[in-house]
């Protein structure tokens, strides 16, 4: 199959006007202009016209589980408190509530142009059933705690390998995720990390996301640090250093690690970031949401840490009254572009393509149109000057105009 557009942008090399992308099966043949591949079109012509043709989105952070909690909790003063919210809000959900909130989500990054998404999963007895009923080549981060529960780290570990391990192969994988270092104990975090590095597997956790867990391990103080030593939680592990630090000393800090979020920063953390080549997902609604400081966009950017972008969840979304909102990674991209305005179009773009590719261990596979990629390409209607491309495709607003997901349509052209 031979997609002729206006326009290709790969992403990870200029635009081509007049373009084309030739397709075999699930894969990328080569992508060029339509003058130098139109002699192939063996397998027929679909003329895409007036569009840009570019690489799926990927989502490199989203709860896919709570869509349905959209506008249900009204921004708190204190981070602890929110997560209270959230956590009496799902323990009154049933499971069938959490399947139609997995799935609204799905359709919402679809038809919007994600076609790569790194869910946290919370319920992970959805799985496999929901992979089946989307287009979306999904990661499923099995979000593991244990706190509370007071179980040994190996047994929660081991539960959840075995359950990744009995799930069946598929365009989908899951994988595990220690919810954040306030919320799991150092020897998690070390298991979690050696067993990713064994498997040769991509990790991610919540990290250094609002000011209380800074001040909690940093000070030994602060809200978030009463909450949970009142919960029978040991503190021994704060007072020596940032977050980051704290996940650095439990060997965390690894190439093969998504880190969610990162708001806050201590002395050395970006650089100690960039040494371990950790990758960053920055989640601009959801920052906003919360009133962080300030994203340390340019620290992190100096440090040359791969940055990239996810959505977070609607629970975390700002809502006003009879106010639609969605997964949308377009939306993230323009709520970073108002922040950040040196921050160039091209930049960006790569931060939700190629940056979250690499993150997820798909550099080459995925976010970028190559030889050997798997087909995963959307299409926008574009007709303007090829030097506007990227600002155009920036600012695109509502649904794309077609999806291709593993060689398959997602979403047909109209």
């Amino acid at each position: 199959m031979l997609l002729r557009a206006r326009a290709v942008l790969p992403l990870n090399r200029p635009p081509i006007a007049d373009g084309a992308v030739q397709v075999s099966g699930n894969r990328v043949v080569r992508a060029g202009r339509w003058r130098d591949l139109s002699n192939d079109a063996h397998g027929g012509v679909l003329d895409l016209g007036e569009t840009v043709l570019l690489p799926g989105l990927v989502n490199a952070h989203c709860h896919l589980d709570y869509t349905g909690m959209a506008g249900k909790f009204p921004p708190q003063k204190n981070f602890p408190d929110w997560i209270k919210l959230i956590t009496a809000a799902k323990s009154e959900w049933s499971y069938t509530e959490f399947a139609g909130s997995w799935l609204s989500g799905a359709a919402m990054l679809t038809r919007t142009g994600t076609t790569t998404v790194a869910d946290f999963e919370a319920v992970p007895e959805l799985l496999p059933e929901v992979w089946d009923s989307t287009a979306l080549r999904v990661f499923s981060f099995l979000e593991l705690t244990g706190v509370r529960s007071r179980r040994p780290p190996a047994e929660i570990l081991g539960e959840a390998l075995a359950r990744i391990d009995s799930l069946p192969g598929h365009r989908c994988c899951a994988r595990f995720a220690p919810h954040a270092p306030y919320s799991t104990v150092p020897e998690l975090l070390r298991l979690c990390s050696a067993t990713a590095a064994q498997r040769d597997w991509p990790f991610s956790l919540h990290l250094a996301e609002s000011s209380p867990e800074f001040d909690m391990f940093l000070h030994a103080r602060g809200a978030l640090h009463d909450w949970l030593r009142q919960n029978q939680r040991e503190m021994a592990d704060c007072g020596l250093g940032s977050p980051v630090q704290a996940a650095h000393r439990c060997g965390a800090l690894r190439s093969n690690l998504l880190a969610v979020h990162v708001n806050y920063l201590g002395q050395n953390d970006a650089s100690l970031l960039a040494t371990q080549k950790v990758s960053v997902a920055h989640c601009p609604r959801s920052h906003a949401y919360f009133k962080h400081q300030p994203f340390p966009l340019a620290s992190l950017s100096r440090a040359r840490v791969n940055l990239c972008l996810g959505t977070d969840s609607l629970a975390s979304v700002y809502k006003k009254p009879r106010q639609t909102v969605e997964l949308n990674l377009f939306t993230e991209m323009q709520t970073l572009a108002a922040a950040q305005p040196a921050l160039k179009p091209a930049a960006i773009l790569r931060m939700a393509t190629v940056n979250g590719a690499r993150a997820l261990g798909m550099a080459g596979q995925i976010g970028e149109i190559t030889q050997g990629a798997f087909a995963d390409l959307i299409a926008l209607p574009f007709s303007g000057p090829m030097p506007t491309i990227h600002e155009a495709v920036l600012q695109h607003r509502g649904n794309v105009s077609a999806s291709l997901i593993n060689g398959q349509w997602a979403i047909p052209l109209r």
